[in-house]
C-alpha cells in the first residue's frame, strides 16, 4: 500500500461520544490516518447522545442495546448485511476490527466476503473487569482466554498497544502474527499551549491560586484504575505541603464511593471532582496540573500517561510492564509501588520544576510516541498482511490449477 491512499473501515462497539481511552485510541488512529490521505470509514454502535450517522464524518452507526453489567457501553444487535453493502460501497481494503463483540464480529464477516486482511487491535485486559460481570462469579479468566483464541482465530494480523498485552495474547495461545504498536498522541491537540491568562482562569474555576501545587487524575472512575490509593496518600503528601490539590477528572461507577473516603477522610478542601470533561478539553487540564498522579495497576497502554507527557507534565504513576518502557529518565517522571514512594514522587516533583534539560528530554520522547508514528506503523502492517493474503491466494489458486491439469491428464 505504501505511500497510495486506502480505503480502512474500523469497526468498533465503542465510539465517541462514549468516552474511554479506546474511543480516544480510535479517534486518534482516524485522525492521523485521515491526515496522512487515507480514507476511514467508523463501523460503530447507535448512542443516545449521537445522530445515528455522520456521513460527512465518515461514522455509520448500528442498533445497538446497552451492554451487560456495563450500561455506559453499548453493543450492536444487528447489522451485517447494512455493513457488507457500505464495505462494497467504500471499496474497502482493510478491515481493522477495535472490538471483540458485535461489531468486531461484523468486521470479520465483511473483511470474508470482500477477500480483504482482517486486523484486530487487543484493547481490553478483560480479566481486570471480570468483577463487572456477577461479581466475577461467572466469567473466569480462562473463559476469556478461550473466547480470545476462538475469536482471533485466522486473523490476518493482531495489533498489541503494549509488551504487556502481547504477552497475554501469547499466554491465551494465540497464533496470528501480532505486532506491538503503541498507541499514539495526538500532539498537534496536546501543544497548544494555553496563554497564562487561560491557565489561571481554569485554576480559579477550582479555587486555585496561581501557586497552589495541583495533582490531576484523570481517568474513568472505575474500582480497577485504583483511585482510593491516591486519595489515602493525601494526608501524607499534605504533611510535606499543606497547599496542594488534587483533582480528579472523569465519572464512572466508582464516583459516589470515593467522594465518601474523601468526606470521610475529611479531605474536601483538598479533594475536588471535575466529573466528565469533553475530550476536546483535555489538554487544558494537564496544562494547568503540576504533576501527573494513577494507582492504576490494570492499563494495558497508558494513554493518560502519554498525554500528560506530551503536555510537558511530570508523571508519577504505578509500576507496571508499560511504565517500565516510557519511564526511563526522571525528567520524565517516576514509578511507584509503595505509597511512600508515591508520596517521594510528588513531593520531588512540586519542588525542582523542570529545567531546559527536562523539557528537551521529553521532546526527545515524544516522537515515539506520536499519532503520526502510531499511523505509519498501522498502515504498514496493513500492507504486510495485504502482501501475506495476496500470496496465500495465489498459492491456493496454484495449487488449484495444478489439481486441475493432473485431473485433465488422467
Amino acid at each position: 500500500m505504501g505511500a497510495v491512499s486506502v480505503n480502512i473501515g474500523l469497526f468498533t462497539d465503542t465510539y465517541f461520544p462514549q468516552v474511554s481511552g479506546v474511543a480516544t485510541s480510535i479517534k486518534t488512529l482516524r485522525d492521523e490516518l485521515t491526515a496522512q490521505g487515507h480514507n476511514v470509514y467508523i463501523f460503530t454502535t447507535t448512542d443516545p447522545k449521537a445522530r445515528e450517522d455522520d456521513v460527512e464524518a465518515g461514522i455509520y452507526r448500528f442498533p445497538s442495546i446497552p451492554f451487560v453489567s456495563f450500561t455506559e457501553r453499548r453493543i450492536a444487535v444487528r447489522g451485517a448485511f447494512r455493513a457488507v453493502h457500505l464495505a462494497k460501497k467504500f471499496q474497502l481494503d482493510v478491515v481493522h476490527n477495535q472490538t471483540e463483540f458485535a461489531l468486531g464480529m461484523m468486521g470479520k464477516i465483511v473483511a470474508h466476503e470482500l477477500k480483504i486482511p482482517c486486523l484486530h487491535t487487543y484493547h481490553t485486559m478483560y480479566q481486570d473487569y471480570l468483577h463487572y460481570i456477577a461479581n466475577g462469579h461467572i466469567v473466569k479468566p480462562k473463559n476469556v482466554a478461550t473466547y480470545a483464541r476462538l475469536y482471533m482465530k485466522n486473523m490476518d494480523g493482531i495489533v498489541a498497544p503494549s509488551e504487556r498485552v502481547l504477552d497475554t495474547l501469547r499466554s491465551y495461545g494465540i497464533s496470528a502474527p501480532i505486532r506491538i504498536i503503541p498507541t499514539g498522541i495526538n500532539l498537534r491537540v496536546y501543544q497548544q499551549w494555553d496563554s497564562p491568562a487561560e491557565l489561571a482562569a481554569l485554576r480559579e474555576k477550582y479555587g486555585y491560586a496561581p501557586d497552589t501545587p495541583v495533582l490531576l487524575s484523570l481517568s474513568r472512575l472505575a474500582y480497577e484504575k485504583n483511585i482510593h490509593a491516591l486519595i489515602e496518600a493525601m494526608p501524607d503528601i499534605l504533611a510535606q505541603d499543606p497547599r496542594t490539590q488534587l483533582l480528579i477528572v472523569g465519572d464512572g461507577p466508582a464516583r459516589t464511593t470515593l467522594e465518601r473516603q474523601v468526606r470521610q477522610m475529611k479531605l474536601t478542601d483538598h479533594v475536588q471532582f471535575a466529573g466528565e470533561i469533553k475530550n476536546a478539553d483535555v489538554h487544558h487540564y494537564y496544562q494547568m496540573a503540576d504533576v501527573f498522579v494513577s494507582a492504576s495497576d490494570s492499563e494495558s497502554q497508558g494513554l493518560t500517561y502519554d498525554e500528560a507527557l506530551a503536555s510537558d507534565l511530570p508523571i508519577v504513576v504505578m509500576r507496571s510492564v508499560y511504565t517500565d518502557e516510557l519511564i526511563d529518565d526522571p525528567a520524565i517522571g517516576v514509578s511507584f509501588q509503595k505509597r511512600a514512594d508515591l508520596v517521594k514522587g510528588v513531593h520531588y516533583y512540586l519542588n525542582h520544576p523542570a529545567s531546559q534539560e527536562s523539557h528537551a528530554r521529553r521532546q526527545e520522547k515524544l516522537h515515539a510516541i506520536s499519532a503520526e508514528v502510531f499511523a505509519k506503523q498501522v498502515v504498514a502492517f496493513y500492507n504486510d498482511c495485504q502482501e501475506q493474503l495476496a500470496a496465500e491466494e495465489a498459492a491456493k489458486a496454484h495449487h488449484h490449477s495444478r489439481r486441475l491439469f493432473h485431473r485433465s491428464r488422467s
